[in-house]
C-alpha cells in the first residue's frame, strides 16, 4: 500500500460517523455476544438495514466491529454463568467458569480481552498483508471463473455448515432455487412470481436474512421453558488484570493460537468453533506439568488459547470473502450480503477502483479490535448485566426491530411478508438441524453462478468443457471444488478428536 493510498484510507477512517459506528458495533457485538442463544451473526443481519443511508466505509466498519466484538462477547457469559454466548466460547466455559467458581472470574474476562484483543491483531495484519496479492489473481477472472467460484463457495459452505452433508446441500440449493424467483436475467420472463409484481425483482436480500437468522433466532429462544438465563453471575472478586508473570505465561500460548485461528479461519466453513478448540487443544499438548494439570480446573492458558483463537478466525474469514467472495461462515455470509448492498463487489475491484474504501474498513477492523480490548477491559464489571436480560423483555424488542427494520429498507410491506416468510422458514429448518447459512450464500451466489455460467457458455461457443479446461485458473478452481468434496470427510474426523460442547458442565 503506497503513501498516497494509505492517506486517502486513514482520510476514510477517522471521520466522526465512522468511528461513531465503529464503538457502536463494537459495544453492541460485546452485548450481543454476551446474550446467551444470540449471536454475530444475529446481529449483523438485524443491523444491515441501518447502514443502508450510511457511508459504506462506515455500514461496512460498523459490521465487521459487531463480527469482532460478538466473537469476544461469547465468552463473558462463558466464564461468569457456563453459558457460552456464541458457539465459539464453548472451549472457553471450560476454565473460564471454574476460575468464575475459584473468585477469579475478573480476571479471566480480563485474560479472555487481552487475548481476543491480540488475536484480533494478528488476524487484521493478516488480513491486510495476504488480502491484496491475492486478489490481484483474481483480476485475471472471466465468467467461467467467477462461475466456479459460485460453486466452490456453495460447495463449502453446505457441506460444513451443518452436521450433515446431506442437509447441508439441501439447504444452499433451496438457496440456489430461491435466487431464481423474478425476471430472468436474459429473456425477461418472469419465474416464480406467482403474478405477485413485487417478486417480479426477486427476493430482496435484507428481508430474507434479517428473517433466517434474526427472526428464526427469536422463535427458537421464545421456546425455552425459562424464557433465557435467570442465573445471576457470581460475584467478580479479587485483582482484574493479569500480573506481568501470567502475561508471560500466557504470552507463546497466544500467539501460537492466534496463528491456528487465522489458518482456520481461511478454510471456509470451519469457524471459530473449530478454531478455539483446536487452538485450546493445542495450548494443552504444548503445556507441561503443573500448567498441564491445570487445564480444565482454571487455567489462564486454557481462556487465552481458546480466546486468542477464535477471535483472530474473524481476520481470516475475511480474506477470501473480499478477494474471492468466499464466505467463511454465516457471518461473514451476511456480511457479504452487506458489501454487495452498498455496490462492493468482492474481488480485484475491490483492491483497486474501491482501494481506499476497501483499506479504510481493513484498517477499521483492525481499530475495533484495539477499542474491543479496551472496552472490554473496563467494562466487565457492566457487561455482566447484559446476561441478566430476560427474555420475555428481550424477545419482543428484536421482533419488533426486525418488521421496522425491514420496513425501513424499501418502506414495503411486502418485504415484511418476505421477512416473516423466511422467519418461518428458517425457524422450521433449524428445528429438523439444517442452518440456514447455506440458505443465505444460496440466495446471494445463486445470480452469480447464473450469470456466470450463461456467459461462459456463450463464450466456449459450443465446446464448453473444452474452454474451461483452456483456462488455468478454471482448471484450479475445478480441482479445488473437488477438493472441497472431501474436506467435511475430514472436518467430521477433526471434530472427534477434540472435546464435545456438552462437556461444559457446571
Amino acid at each position: 500500500m503506497d503513501s498516497t493510498l494509505l492517506m486517502a484510507a486513514l482520510a476514510n477512517l477517522f471521520t466522526p460517523e465512522v468511528l461513531f459506528a465503529i464503538v457502536a458495533g463494537v459495544v453492541g457485538g460485546i452485548v450481543i455476544g454476551a446474550l446467551p442463544g444470540l449471536s454475530g451473526t444475529m446481529g449483523i443481519a438485524l443491523l444491515v438495514p441501518i447502514t443502508f443511508g450510511m457511508d459504506p466505509v462506515a455500514g461496512i466498519s460498523m459490521l465487521v466491529s459487531i463480527y469482532a466484538a460478538a466473537t469476544y462477547g461469547g465468552s463473558v457469559s462463558a466464564i461468569l454463568i457456563n453459558t457460552p454466548g456464541t458457539p465459539a466460547g464453548a472451549a472457553t466455559a471450560l476454565d473460564g467458569y471454574q476460575m468464575t467458581r475459584q473468585g477469579k472470574g475478573a480476571k479471566a474476562l480480563a485474560v479472555s480481552a487481552i487475548a481476543s484483543m491480540i488475536g484480533g491483531l494478528v488476524s487484521a495484519f493478516a488480513l491486510l498483508l495476504v488480502a491484496p496479492p491475492l486478489a490481484e489473481i483474481s483480476l485475471a477472472f472471466s465468467a467461467s471463473e467467477y462461475f466456479l467460484i459460485a460453486v466452490f463457495g456453495l460447495l463449502i459452505i453446505g457441506s460444513l455448515s451443518a452436521g450433515s452433508l446431506l442437509k447441508g446441500f439441501a439447504a444452499g440449493t433451496l438457496g440456489l432455487l430461491t435466487a431464481t424467483v423474478g425476471i430472468d436475467i436474459l429473456t425477461g420472463y418472469p419465474r416464480f412470481t406467482f403474478g405477485t409484481t413485487s417478486l417480479q425483482s426477486g427476493i430482496e436480500l435484507v428481508p430474507a436474512l434479517i428473517g433466517l437468522f434474526s427472526l428464526s433466532q427469536v422463535l427458537v429462544i421464545a421456546e425455552g421453558r425459562d424464557g433465557g438465563p435467570s442465573a445471576m453471575a457470581e460475584a467478580l472478586r479479587g485483582r482484574a488484570l493479569p500480573t506481568l508473570r501470567e502475561l508471560k505465561r500466557i504470552g507463546g500460548t497466544v500467539l501460537r493460537s492466534s496463528g491456528i485461528g487465522v489458518f482456520v479461519g481461511i478454510l471456509p466453513g470451519a469457524g471459530g468453533d473449530i478454531g478455539s478448540w483446536v487452538g485450546y487443544n493445542e495450548a494443552k499438548r504444548f503445556s507441561r506439568g503443573a500448567d498441564k494439570e491445570e487445564f480444565g480446573k482454571g487455567s489462564i492458558k486454557g481462556v487465552a488459547a481458546a480466546e486468542s483463537a477464535n477471535n483472530a478466525v474473524t481476520g481470516g474469514a475475511m480474506i477470501p470473502l473480499l478477494t474471492l467472495g468466499i464466505p467463511g461462515g454465516s457471518a461473514t455470509a451476511v456480511i457479504l450480503g452487506g458489501l454487495l448492498i452498498h455496490g462492493m463487489q468482492p474481488g480485484g475491484g475491490l483492491f483497486t477502483d474501491q482501494a481506499d474504501i476497501t483499506y479504510a474498513i481493513m484498517l477499521g477492523f483492525l481499530l475495533a479490535n484495539i477499542l474491543m480490548g479496551v472496552i472490554a477491559i473496563a467494562g466487565a464489571r457492566y457487561f455482566v448485566h447484559a446476561t441478566r436480560v430476560p427474555m420475555r423483555v428481550l424477545v419482543p424488542v428484536i421482533v419488533a426491530l426486525c418488521v421496522v427494520g425491514t420496513y425501513a429498507v424499501n418502506n414495503s410491506v411486502a418485504d415484511v411478508w418476505v421477512m416473516l416468510f423466511f422467519g418461518a422458514a428458517g425457524y422450521l429448518l433449524r428445528k429438523v438441524g439444517v442452518p440456514p447459512a447455506p440458505v443465505v450464500l444460496g440466495l446471494i451466489l445463486g445470480a452469480i453462478a447464473e450469470k456466470g455460467l450463461r456467459q461462459s457458455v456463450v463464450m466456449a461457443q459450443g465446446d464448453v468443457l473444452a474452454y474451461y479446461l483452456s483456462r488455468p485458473l478454471s482448471v484450479v478452481l475445478m480441482a479445488l471444488i473437488l477438493i472441497s468434496l472431501l474436506t467435511p470427510v475430514l472436518a467430521r474426523r477433526l471434530r472427534r478428536r477434540i472435546p464435545e460442547s456438552e462437556e461444559v458442565r457446571a
